[in-house]
């Protein structure tokens, strides 16, 4: 099945070449309520290089660090520095007022009190930070809404791991840590793992799967505001990246560590989304995990230190 000719991912922004002469390494990335990018950069010197894990996820920073969060707007750039982070973190998330939050992807608890330790950490918008605290456990997607919610989808180890939370796969969370939505018997079926998030508007989309013998992908959709839930059997099994406008949706699944996508388009019909497009398309750089992120309609895609998007 051939897509529509609109298909293809169009360029946004590059990690700029007299950044990566001097070092910086594009590591973690978010595209925010209002379209904007962000991209936070740390120097070599405060990195590690995995021999086993390909790509920019391959690079482990050495705490305490200091990065340059880059949100690029249009054409337009802003720098803040970050200073003195003392987390290993998995994502990056922009909050109102121009605050971030930056999230590790794994917690523990503390064997004195039993408490789980935090693992994420609130930052101001000149790059301090304000809060921290924890938003459970073995975190595959993370996304932010346009109030300020956190939404997370879990992966096996959190789910089976003892963290309350994790333990129903998807939750919503505020930025004092407290969990302010879960599924309550809501899903069709038990998440074994998250695969990627999205927004639309004021409702949140958490995409995950199951390992029962009825499993699947499913596409859920929340609406923050009244707790509400509806899922959908996914049209594509584990997509990397997900974004949805009515009635219509744009998903990518990549070929891991390849210069390559399969990008995928549908549409809801009723209760069912069906195929209407699929491509294999060429990208600028290889394309590894947390490569995808939906916002309103639009679905952007990591390739190397390439950002590019196109519209559901």
């Amino acid at each position: 099945m051939t897509a529509r000719s609109d298909a293809a991912l169009q360029p946004v922004w590059r990690l700029p070449a007299a950044d990566a002469v001097r070092g910086h390494r594009a590591l973690w990335w978010s595209v925010g309520p209002a379209g904007e990018l962000a991209v936070l950069l740390v120097h070599r010197r405060h990195l590690e290089r995995s021999r086993h894990i390909k790509g920019w996820i391959g690079w482990k920073p050495r705490v305490p660090f200091t990065g340059e969060l880059v949100i690029v707007t249009g054409q337009q750039e802003r720098r803040v520095p970050v200073k003195d982070v003392w987390m290993w973190p998995c994502h990056l998330a922009l909050l109102p007022d121009s605050r971030f939050v930056l999230v590790g992807g794994r917690t523990f608890r503390n064997g004195t009190d039993g408490r789980w330790a935090p693992n994420a950490v609130v930052f101001s918008p000149s790059g301090t930070p304000e809060a921290e605290f924890c938003v459970g456990d073995d975190i595959p997607a993370l996304v932010t809404d346009v109030h300020g919610g956190i939404w997370t989808a879990h992966g096996d180890e959190g789910i089976y791991g003892g963290h309350p939370e994790s333990g129903a796969g998807l939750a919503g969370w505020n930025t004092r840590g407290r969990a302010v939505w879960v599924p309550e018997g809501r899903l069709p079926d038990h998440p074994l793992e998250g695969c990627t998030a999205a927004t639309e508007d004021e409702r949140v989309w958490l995409v995950w799967y199951s390992g029962s013998s009825k499993g699947g992908t499913f596409l859920t959709r929340i609406a923050p505001s009244t707790g509400d839930v509806t899922s959908y059997r996914s049209p594509v099994p584990a997509p990397d990246g997900f974004a949805v406008r009515g009635n219509r949706a744009v998903l990518t699944r990549r070929d891991h560590n390849k210069r390559s996508v399969e990008l995928v388009r549908a549409e809801l019909d009723g209760t069912t989304w069906a195929v209407t497009g699929r491509h294999r398309l060429r990208v600028p750089g290889r394309v590894v995990l947390h490569c995808g992120q939906g916002r309103d309609g639009s679905l952007w895609l990591r390739a190397g230190d390439t950002w590019l998007r196109t519209e559901a």
